[in-house]
């Protein structure tokens, strides 16, 4: 059973997390504050960590950033939950290593489909599976993209919308069509996963492997 660490200072919203991965045959563990999800986080180990941005005392981001400087805290994924829905706010979140965010209120079918998607990708890296690099956007540049639409694509192949791109990058969802026309003639394809598979090709290859190795 999967132990999934809920930091949330609001006691409805947490307690409707907890039964919704209860009822989903997940570990759910909560803590009220950053400071006390932090020291579980720590001592527990969880599978992920779903964690509120803005709450008293010790934020979203601190305890992102605190878990990210130990090595085992750092493959923890995690995932934001934001009542915001701010492009800065989703932006610095992704920025900071987040895997994912969510807004608040939390859709059931949108909560359960990052936890397992981030899970599922655990576990095939423990596997020693197929390793798509998703860093940095570089290596798709030898698809003949600038870097910001190199970047859309880098997002596309993790399997955002349109509306997610926007607020990760902080441009408008027209921009973000505009530079997926862009992706689709420049690749020869037509659709969003024929974009996906061949990112994937790209990101799971050689030049991925290279920009992620130490220099």
């Amino acid at each position: 059973m999967k132990k999934i660490l809920i930091i949330e200072d609001e006691p409805e919203m947490q307690r409707n997390l907890a039964t919704i991965l209860r009822l989903e045959r997940f570990e759910p563990v909560t803590a009220a504050n950053g400071e006390q999800g932090l020291k579980l986080a720590r001592d527990q180990a969880p599978d992920l960590v779903l964690c509120d941005v803005m709450m008293p005392g010790i934020s979203g981001y601190d305890v992102l950033k605190a878990l990210h400087q130990d090595p085992a805290g750092r493959q923890i994924p995690f995932i934001f939950l934001t009542a915001k829905g701010e492009r800065n706010d989703v932006r610095d979140g992704m920025n900071l290593g987040a895997d994912d965010y969510l807004t608040k209120p939390v859709d059931k079918a949108d909560l359960l489909r990052a936890i397992r998607a981030r899970l599922n990708r655990l576990e095939h890296l423990g596997r020693g599976e197929f390793k798509p690099n998703f860093d940095s956007p570089d290596p798709l540049l030898a698809l003949g993209l600038t870097r910001r639409v190199a970047e859309v694509l880098l997002w596309v192949a993790q399997g955002k919308t349109n509306a997610d791109i926007a607020s990760i990058l902080g441009i408008s969802e027209s921009t973000v069509k505009k530079h997926l026309l862009e992706i689709f003639a420049r690749l020869g394809v037509e659709t969003r996963s024929a974009a996906t598979l061949r990112a994937l090709e790209i990101l799971g290859g050689p030049a991925a492997c290279k920009a992620d190795s130490p220099a």
